[in-house]
């Protein structure tokens, strides 16, 4: 939206400029609420808006003069800014002039010095009075005061100036009035108009009374901006009928032409030459008038008046301007599509086709560019943004006007994208698995879990902790036998395990990063406690003392292969750790007696003969196959006596214990059976898991 006002110059501060709110058809309450901001396009903050009347104040001196010159027209421009959504609307305001300078002439007064065999009708230039105003309010005419010999001819330039001229109405006489006193009034058109005054102080010389003439009352001329030094802008021709020096005429540039005007062109004095000397530019003038003066060599010399004009052609030679009105250089990660990044304004120096700018951004870029309206952009965001994609963009803004060939800028905006905590932190591994053997060192080091997470800075700070897996045995609480390090993920083992007790761990690691909301992740851990032989076989039958023997009774007619007892042992340890042999030692007679290697079945070879011993002691071994092997050993006494009483007793005990063996060999039996089945289902249960 484009809204105008017109203001005259000079208000007081806090003066009434118009109501925003009004001329826009919306609530006071909504612009407050909206932010309403003012952007200007100049320096100076020339207005204000008070956002609870939505009044438009003047808060600074406006001067037109100063501000825009002899511009007809003068604005300043404004850029009213609202958020939620962002909207701009764009404001000019037109500053009237009014009359506050009077003409002035330059210096205390003019001297002319006219001969007075001067033609009638021949032209005096007074210097002009100059009147900053414009329109009405400017310079509009001359008076002069009455006299017998001139009259005021008031010239008008093709930039809309006014200069005085004297013209000859009626010949001089020198030797009858040898000076004349002139005033010359210049009145401005303002209501009241305002004026001012100069004196014209006329002496009147002798001799010389022709004056140069020019073959053309004025000359025209066009170049192209740009044009190299000593380009011929016209060659100018002025004739003196009189002969010797009062014919020989001069070339010179008037002194009503400005000094940057003479820094521009010169003229040939000798030949009336004018040719470029300074830049030419389309963009600060597009005509040049030239004030040329022809004098004679005479005695008093005589002059004569031209003008030349030039015009500029515009060239295509000034590249836009990209000007950043609003930009920030941080992001967050998670704006919106549609955010506006920058809002930037565009101007091209040069005219027509040449000056019209369009801008553009790479179609790669997550960013486009929104016309607001004519010379403005906006840059939105077009698609999601991902910081731990990319963290880093450089937009270049590309800026072409429609010249031929056509110019461009281009203007790189870094944008760096501010991270947001939308990453959960991930484990490298789903699980792990781990195999300890058992009588650990404690503090050890079972593994080491690793976790990565994409975010930067605080959002990626990692913290690992230890959690009870869903399905375990409620009183297995992992946290009692295990420690993780928080920071590096470490899992150390509080003290040493023992497999006789626990042979499997299973529990969670978690790992939460430093967002706020914090985000987390888990993985599971298993870990295996590998049997070590620590335990050497117990002897469960027959159970003595440290220091005694037990003893069995046979009876002399005993043959082979007789069952005279069974050594049953257990070790705790698992596997091959377990795996128990038996070996007879030590015998009184060692081929009367063996051991079964297996079973612990102890059986007579030979039948007993007379010469036998009536005692035989027995030293077992129990050997495990562990590495290096443990073993136990036991003393048996078995004594050969006929049948009696104490024999029968010993037979009765003999059997008593011989009924006993199956019970707990099957005992035996069932436990290795339920330990294998365990085992080998735990591990199916790995295999399955790790396929």
């Amino acid at each position: 939206a484009q809204i105008r006002y017109s203001i005259p110059e000079e208000l007081t501060r806090g003066a009434f400029v118009g109501n925003i709110a009004k001329d826009l058809g919306t609530d006071v309450a909504k612009l407050a609420a909206a932010n309403l901001q003012v952007l200007s396009d100049s320096d100076s903050q020339y207005f204000s808006v008070n956002v609870n009347t939505g009044v438009i104040m003047v808060s600074e001196r406006i001067d037109r003069e100063q501000l825009c010159g002899q511009n007809p027209r003068c604005f300043l421009h404004l850029k009213l800014a609202i958020e939620n959504p962002v909207e701009f609307y764009r404001i000019e305001v037109e500053i009237l002039d009014i009359n506050d300078n009077p003409p002035e002439f330059p210096g205390d007064g003019v001297s002319l010095r006219i001969y007075e065999l001067a033609s009638l009708g021949a032209r005096f230039p007074i210097q002009p009075a100059q009147d900053p105003d414009v329109g009405t309010n400017t310079l509009q005419t001359y008076h002069l005061s009455a006299n017998e010999n001139f009259n005021l001819n008031v010239k008008a330039r093709t930039d809309g100036g006014k200069f005085p001229e004297l013209v000859l109405e009626r010949a001089l006489d020198r030797e009858l009035r040898a000076f004349h006193h002139l005033v010359l009034t210049a009145e401005d058109g303002g209501s009241p108009p305002q004026s001012s005054k100069t004196h014209i102080t006329i002496q009147v010389l002798d001799a010389n009374d022709n004056h140069p003439v020019f073959d053309r009352p004025s000359y025209g001329a066009r170049l192209v901006e740009n044009s190299p030094l000593g380009t011929l802008v016209v060659k100018l021709n002025a004739t003196d009928v009189d002969e010797g020096p009062n014919g020989d005429i001069r070339y010179s540039l008037s002194s009503h032409n400005s000094a940057a005007l003479r820094q521009i062109f010169a003229i040939d004095e000798q030949t009336g030459e004018i040719r470029v000397q300074g830049n030419l530019d389309f963009e600060e003038a597009t005509v040049y008038e030239i004030e040329v003066e022809a004098k004679d060599m005479g005695s008093p010399t005589m002059e004569e008046h031209c003008s030349v004009v030039v015009e500029i052609t515009d060239v295509n030679d000034n590249a836009p301007e990209v000007i950043l009105t609003s930009f920030s250089s941080s992001l967050s990660e998670d704006a919106p599509p549609g955010t506006v990044v920058a809002v930037i304004h565009v101007r091209d120096r040069d005219s027509g086709e040449q000056g019209k700018v369009q801008c553009h951004v790479s179609p790669d870029l997550p960013f486009q560019l929104r016309k607001d309206y004519e010379h403005q952009y906006s840059l939105l965001t077009s698609t999601r943004l991902d910081r731990e994609h990319v963290a880093y963009y450089n937009v270049t803004v590309s800026a072409s006007d429609l010249g031929s060939p056509p110019l461009s800028r281009h203007t790189i905006l870094p944008i760096a994208l501010a991270d947001v905590n939308d990453n959960a932190p991930q484990f490298e591994q789903e699980s792990y698995e781990v195999l300890v053997a058992e009588n650990n060192p404690v503090g050890s080091v079972l593994v080491t879990v690793s976790a990565v997470d994409p975010d930067s800075e605080q959002n990626s700070r990692l913290s690992y902790s230890i959690l009870r897996a869903g399905g375990t045995d409620p009183g297995l609480d992992p946290t009692r036998y295990l420690s993780i390090h928080p920071t590096s993920g470490q899992v150390s083992a509080k003290f040493p395990f023992d497999y006789e007790q626990t042979t499997y761990l299973q529990f969670h690691v978690e790992v939460s990063d430093g967002g706020s909301p914090a985000l987390r992740n888990r993985t599971l851990v298993h870990v295996f406690i590998v049997d070590q032989n620590d335990n050497a076989p117990q002897v469960h039958f027959p159970r003595a003392g440290e220091d005694s023997a037990t003893q069995f009774r046979i009876s002399p007619s005993t043959t082979p292969p007789a069952l005279i007892t069974k050594v049953v042992a257990i070790d705790a340890d698992s596997g091959r750790n377990a795996w128990l042999s038996y070996h007879l030692v030590e015998a009184t007679d060692p081929g009367l007696f063996n051991v079964a290697l297996r079973s612990g079945e102890i059986r007579i070879v030979r039948a007993l003969q007379e010469t036998d011993a009536s005692a035989h002691e027995l030293l077992v071994v129990v050997r495990d196959a562990g590495e290096p092997p443990l073993s136990t050993a036991v003393t048996l006494v078995v004594l050969v006596e006929e049948k009696g009483p104490e024999a029968l007793q010993g037979s009765e005990a003999q059997a008593a214990d011989g009924g006993g063996l199956p019970t707990i060999t099957l005992y035996l039996i069932v436990s290795l059976v339920l330990i294998s089945t365990v085992s080998l289902v735990g591990l199916a249960a790995l295999g399955v898991r790790c396929l």
